[in-house]
């Protein structure tokens, strides 16, 4: 699995509809229209997620890999 940093997964999320509703600190939250998913995303910099919070947001956001 391909390495990706917060910065970078909060602008794929974008991409696929998913829009910011508020900052709390380091945790992004977002949320896409017509859903009671959330996603808190920690933007901590340039640092990689780690690969259990990676897999668990790509699966609420349905995400594949061919999109990182």
């Amino acid at each position: 699995m391909k390495a990706v940093s917060g910065k970078r997964f909060a602008q794929i999320l974008l991409h696929h509809g998913w829009r910011l509703i508020r900052v709390n600190g380091s945790h992004h939250v977002y949320m896409r229209e017509g859903s009671s998913a959330r996603i808190s995303l920690p933007i901590h910099g340039n640092q990689d997620l780690k690969i259990g919070i990676l897999k668990n947001f790509m699966k609420i956001a349905n995400i594949t890999e061919n999109d990182l």
